[in-house]
């Protein structure tokens, strides 16, 4: 998948990842920009939850959403 695609497939998914993840500012999501490990990053920062509970929440909101990275 080609980095145009990448972001536009973020730019569909941000409204559902703020339903999710509410703590996340706009601001976070511009620095997420659709990359998995800045996502799980933020939210370890922002929930202040451990990398592997926010590795789970990533990895079962990527199944739900059916969304994929890269």
């Amino acid at each position: 998948m080609n980095e145009n695609t990448v972001k536009g497939n973020w730019l569909q998914f941000k409204g559902k990842v703020k339903e999710q993840w509410g703590k996340l500012t706009d601001d976070d999501l511009d620095v997420i920009a659709g990359k998995r490990d800045q996502m799980v990053g933020k939210l370890q920062e922002r929930m202040g939850i451990a990398q592997d509970e926010a590795e789970k929440q990533v990895k079962d909101w990527e199944t739900r959403e059916s969304y994929r990275w890269d």
